[in-house]
């Protein structure tokens, strides 16, 4: 698993936020779109991608797209 696929696949759950504003640092809690549809998306994403399974509580953890990479590679 690399880091900028899983940016790629991450910004794919946003309909409305730019895949350039997407990137390693961001803290993707600030994002505009942020919400409890986009991480459940993001959830199912990693599922069914990566076939590993995170929980909200994981999700809310993490603080940027790379925490958020690292968690699920630790998995």
């Amino acid at each position: 698993m690399e880091l900028n696929e899983f940016i790629k696949n991450f910004a794919e759950q946003f309909d409305d936020t730019d895949e350039s504003e997407i990137k390693a640092n961001t803290e993707f809690h600030d994002l505009e779109e942020w919400g409890s549809l986009t991480g459940m998306g993001v959830i199912a994403m990693v599922k069914t991608i990566y076939g590993k399974t995170i929980t909200g509580k994981e999700i809310r953890e993490c603080a940027t797209v790379e925490d958020l990479f690292n968690l699920v590679s630790s998995k």
